[in-house]
């Protein structure tokens, strides 16, 4: 079976991730590589609103999924030790995610990089942590 792996935050889980996460299984069995708090404070400093532990559980609680777990690096490619450990044949990242350096390591190690579409389910909305984030400021 082809292996897909997806990393992030997921510290704010919504619609939009459960769309990711679906998404990405239609290429195959997801492995999703989830930030450690240490990780997420350091790149949105500040800290999370859910442990790690406690986003675990979630994400690993999505039919989705097939193993999710916290990665042990830190920064931008913290799940460096865990894709090199499970080596996927797609990295899939979202639009928002997709960056330059991620793609070069990700191809580097022979697998293919794939961005999203992001397209939200059926009549739901487009979700995001930054505008929900946004609109509990208000």
């Amino acid at each position: 079976m082809t292996k897909v792996f997806v990393s992030g935050c997921f510290d704010v889980l919504h619609s939009g991730h459960i769309r990711f996460f679906e998404e990405a299984a239609q290429y195959g069995d997801l492995y999703v590589s989830i930030g450690s708090d240490k990780t997420v404070e350091e790149l949105k400093h500040r800290p999370t609103l859910y442990n790690e532990n406690e986003r675990l559980y979630m994400v690993s609680s999505i039919k989705f999924v097939h193993q999710a777990f916290v990665a042990r690096g830190s920064g931008k490619l913290d799940f460096a030790e865990e894709i090199k450990r499970i080596k996927p044949d797609i990295f899939f990242v979202n639009s928002d995610g997709d960056s330059a350096e991620k793609r070069a390591f990700v191809e580097g190690l022979g697998v293919r990089y794939v961005v999203s579409n992001r397209i939200p389910k059926d009549l739901l909305p487009e979700r995001s942590t930054t505008a929900i984030r946004a609109e509990l400021k208000k």
